[in-house]
């Protein structure tokens, strides 16, 4: 990491992979990372972390599966959302989208548990910016 800004717009125009995210800096023992997104992720779950968004650019949709049934919250530019830890999701973009995610250092982008990984999804633990 260096001690010198990181402007976010630099940081998204430095890569093209979608759902392959990059960490821009961190904050305690959390990373706060950027991804460009289009289509569908994977469910997955993480057991031990919350997991925030925040929509830089276009739209961010979070199908969610807890006690009380399926649901979808829309997540326009601008807008943030925290998925409880625990909480099976599913994230999609219906348009090309930026986000913000902030996770503990070392979250995997396909949580604890998740079906089977589609190949346009990176199984990562986040890539440091270049």
């Amino acid at each position: 990491m260096t001690n010198e800004p990181v402007a976010l717009d630099a940081a998204l125009a430095s890569f093209t992979q979608r759902w392959s995210p990059r960490i821009v800096t961190t904050v305690n023992d959390y990373d706060v990372r950027v991804a460009k997104v289009e289509g569908e992720h994977l469910w997955h779950t993480h057991d031990h972390t919350d997991e925030f968004f925040l929509v830089l650019d276009g739209e961010l949709h979070i199908g969610l599966r807890d006690e009380a049934g399926e649901r979808t919250v829309v997540l326009p530019k601008g807008s943030v959302f925290t998925v409880p830890r625990g909480i099976e999701h599913k994230p999609y973009a219906p348009v090309p989208t930026e986000i913000l995610l902030l996770e503990p250092t070392g979250t995997s982008t396909v949580g604890d548990h998740h079906e089977e990984i589609p190949s346009h999804v990176d199984a990562t633990t986040g890539h440091t910016l270049t």
